[in-house]
């Protein structure tokens, strides 16, 4: 009995002397590191972090646009890539990068369409204008519109 005691209380010691050192071996090179290299490692970080909660919040207003223009049958009318009913999205983005038009104020009906402008094609968008958009918020249709150019 007095065997396992001892053995288990050097095994303790053994552990906790161990872990000590490699502590010290872990804290060293950072001490030896000079102060305006730590402090550039720490601003590039900060900056990483900054990147990525942007990239985050970025992320989940796609995402939200995404869900938001599944939900408002906006995809019914308008694929990704080819013209189902109305034209692609692909097709909006490219027309309105050229002319600098905002979608967020075609969609408030702020502003005239540039895209397909076929009276019986904007009288169809008008109405779903009327009935599936114009009681969002200002922030849901910057979502849908960050979706749409985000689709390439």
């Amino acid at each position: 009995m007095k065997k396992s005691v001892l053995v288990l209380g050097l095994a303790a010691l053994f552990f906790v002397s161990c872990g000590e050192k490699k502590k010290e071996e872990k804290t060293k090179p950072m001490m030896q590191q000079p102060m305006m290299q730590h402090n550039t490692t720490t601003e590039t970080t900060t900056a990483t972090k900054e990147a990525d909660a942007t990239s985050d919040v970025a992320d989940s207003k796609v995402e939200l646009g995404k869900k938001l223009f599944s939900e408002k049958t906006c995809a019914t009318c308008h694929n990704p890539t080819m013209k189902v009913i109305g034209p692609s999205i692909k097709e909006i983005n490219k027309i309105y990068s050229e002319k600098n038009g905002d979608i967020v104020k075609f969609l408030k009906e702020e502003s005239k369409p540039i895209v397909d402008t076929d009276p019986g094609q904007v009288a169809i968008m008008k109405a779903n204008l009327d009935g599936f958009v114009k009681n969002l918020s200002e922030e849901e249709l910057a979502a849908i519109a960050a979706y749409m150019k985000s689709v390439k």
